[in-house]
């Protein structure tokens, strides 16, 4: 299961990029083509330095199979490797397998006392995300893209996407050399789904530029970081409470403002509302309207944009 000097060379280059510890690193090992080229390439670069986990969402029957093809594949390369079960509750799916995924993932690395988790995210994962989002009208940080490095959710450890810069085929050429066979999500070919479709699109669109699509990604990541930046500032320097709820006197763009008011309704709200809702409330508001969302009030006050809770109404 040797790889290519070159392509171990190049990984090597990408992951010293972004981690440059000397203890271990863990692999998110799904038993796809990408996350099994990921291991293949990190157990080249860092031997006796790596462990393994495969989640199992116990969403798909297929799920414990490819789990335990991860589990062979890491004893052949003398690789820990933990199958980590995880259950999912009825509603958002995707949502709600994220954070058990990256949980699972957290728990599972202190117990390890693994130094970093790396992930197989690449080239063709960020375009096709861009793309979507594109096409659903999202605004800048929905548009933005995954960073390289960043921290696994809840938690302060590292989150590693070394192979940023690689294309899918790329990845299906370190594991086809290895004479591997991965395992095959069938929902990645599925019509039905949008990513599927998107997937096929872009396999016969050899004039778009997948890793330029991806640095747009990463481009867009760096704005919705500054947009990040100025509406904390904002939110500093603009909002106070008050006597019923929260006062905001709008300064910055409407980009920055957008972020504030969606902060303003998350913290007496309780929850995240849409950004077209935000929008539309912001509209209102700078043509002196008043204005609902969720469970409060907004109105337009001579020192600024107050917001309550709406009065609760009885019989």
């Amino acid at each position: 299961m040797d790889c290519p000097p070159a392509l171990t060379t190049r990984f090597a280059a990408d992951l010293g990029a972004l981690w440059t510890g000397e203890g271990r690193l863990g692999l998110a090992v799904s038993g796809g083509p990408d996350s099994l080229a990921l291991l293949l390439l990190a157990h080249a670069v860092l031997p006796g330095r790596i462990a393994a986990a495969t989640i199992d969402h116990g969403l798909r029957a297929e799920s414990a199979a490819e789990s335990a093809l991860v589990g062979q594949i890491c004893s052949e390369l003398e690789v820990p490797h933990a199958a980590l079960r995880v259950a999912v509750e009825p509603g958002n799916v995707q949502a709600q397998a994220r954070t058990a995924r990256y949980t699972a993932l957290a728990g599972w690395m202190e117990s390890e006392g693994l130094e970093a988790l790396a992930t197989a995210h690449h080239a063709d994962d960020q375009a096709e995300t861009l793309l979507a989002r594109l096409n659903r009208g999202s605004g800048v940080a929905g548009l933005a893209g995954v960073r390289a490095r960043g921290a696994v959710p809840g938690t302060r450890m590292p989150l590693l996407r070394p192979l940023l810069g690689w294309r899918r085929s790329d990845l299906a050429e370190v594991v086809a050399l290895a004479g591997l066979t991965p395992a095959q999500d069938p929902s990645n070919t599925d019509d039905r789904f949008d990513r599927a479709r998107l997937r096929k699109a872009l396999a016969g669109a050899d004039w778009l530029d997948v890793p330029a699509l991806a640095l747009s990604a990463a481009n867009l990541a760096d704005a919705d970081a500054a947009l990040e930046w100025a509406a904390q500032r904002e939110w500093s320097e603009c909002v106070a409470k008050g006597p019923m709820g929260l006062t905001y006197r709008p300064k910055a763009p409407r980009a920055v403002a957008l972020r504030v008011l969606a902060r303003i309704v998350t913290k007496l709200d309780g929850e995240a509302p849409r950004g077209s809702a935000v929008a539309r409330l912001f509209d209102s508001l700078l043509a002196r309207q008043p204005a609902s969302i969720g469970n409060l009030v907004a109105r337009v006050m001579p020192d600024g944009w107050s917001f309550t809770k709406a009065p609760v109404r009885r019989g």
